[in-house]
């Protein structure tokens, strides 16, 4: 019998089981989340999506990604921050993507954030990375009873803190911790999950911003 939040595949890994919930969960989970990002593009398309993700199932978000990504320039946060009431008007006749005005509102407005907090530190991802929690502040181990009780996390929520400071928006402490396993600054692949030592490999040899 499978451990609960697991399952063994036809080859014999053992998987978080949310990898079988849709056709194009299997490459995210194996190659994705999890894996640590330190480019700054790609760290605010994350920040984007999980904010599109509001209110909404993940995978919607990542069925559409190709098309977001088509839509706002691949997420390059300096051509983002250009946008105005014409874009924000073409964007909402975009059926490719979620036509929700204040989170396409949000996507430019912290584009311009982004740009702010770059020219101010050189780099979104070093100071992103500076929020990445301790040791101490980790679970001894993450299983179905940390998922459930753990939508948050207190570098989630000062981080989020930080962010919203700074004018950022759709950056609440549940968005940011989905961040924070998306991109690697957290490791939740449960234990038992061939992915997890595979991605606390990949920590420890990333190299922080």
């Amino acid at each position: 019998m499978d451990t609960p939040g697991l399952t063994t595949d036809e080859t014999g890994q053992v998987h978080c089981i949310w990898r079988t919930a849709a056709a194009e969960y299997p490459r995210y989970h194996d190659h994705e989340w999890g894996v640590p990002v330190a480019d700054d593009i790609q760290l605010y398309e994350k920040i984007c999506l999980e904010g599109f993700q509001a209110g909404m199932a993940w995978i919607t978000i990542l069925r559409k990604r190709e098309r977001f990504r088509l839509a706002f320039e691949g997420f390059d946060f300096r051509k983002v921050a250009m946008y105005g009431e014409g874009d924000i008007e073409r964007l909402m006749q975009d059926s490719g993507i979620v036509r929700n005005r204040a989170k396409i509102v949000s996507t430019i407005n912290n584009a311009r954030r982004a740009c702010e907090l770059v020219d101010e530190t050189g780099s979104l991802a070093r100071w992103l990375w500076g929020f990445e929690p301790s040791d101490e502040e980790r679970p001894a181990v993450v299983d179905m009873a940390y998922w459930s009780g753990n939508p948050t996390s207190a570098a989630s929520v000062r981080l989020s803190k930080a962010l919203k400071k700074r004018g950022w928006t759709y950056v609440g402490p549940t968005t940011l911790y989905a961040l924070m396993q998306a991109m690697g600054m957290v490791n939740d692949h449960l234990e038992g999950c061939v992915c997890r030592l595979r991605v606390e490999a990949l920590r420890s040899r990333f190299r922080r911003p």
